[in-house]
């Protein structure tokens, strides 16, 4: 599998990106795409740090263009046609596209930002769920990398 260049300007995310601010998504730079082998690409953003143990999902989105860079404020639409193209899925507090970092007062947490080359556009529809999304791509990774986050209230 080939690696993926993923790239935030900061490690400790500002609260425009957060519960705090604006909930935006940040710019997210992507380095090393190789369009012979990608058709698309996937993001999953999760806090491992949050309680359940599994991870508390921020953002799923798939068949996004083979762009360099992913900018901030992607519309939370399930279907995004501007300024990239992307499908959603459904995040932790059961809504469409990113909802920022909400750790409880007093902790500080990780956010990681997944990405996915993949070799085939997904047939999953809008509002699928993390699970979802990982049974779709099983089988179509081609290029990975992840970088991450923190934020603490």
């Amino acid at each position: 599998m080939e690696e993926l260049k993923v790239k935030i300007s900061v490690k400790i995310l500002p609260n425009d990106y957060t519960c705090d601010g604006e909930d935006r998504s940040p710019e997210i730079t992507v380095g090393g795409v190789n369009t012979g082998i990608a058709k698309c690409l996937a993001i999953i953003v999760n806090d491992p740090d949050a309680g359940g143990g599994g991870g508390f999902i921020h953002w799923l989105a798939w068949n996004i263009e083979l762009v360099r860079l992913i900018p901030e404020k992607i519309p939370k639409t399930p279907e995004v046609t501007f300024p990239l193209k992307a499908v959603q899925g459904k995040n932790s507090f059961g809504k469409t596209g990113y909802n920022g970092p909400c750790p409880p007062h007093g902790q500080t947490h990780r956010y990681f930002f997944k990405l996915y080359g993949l070799d085939t556009l997904l047939s999953l529809p809008a509002g699928a769920t993390k699970d979802e999304l990982a049974a779709a791509m099983q089988g179509h990774v081609v290029q990975y990398g992840e970088t991450y986050v923190t934020y603490g209230r």
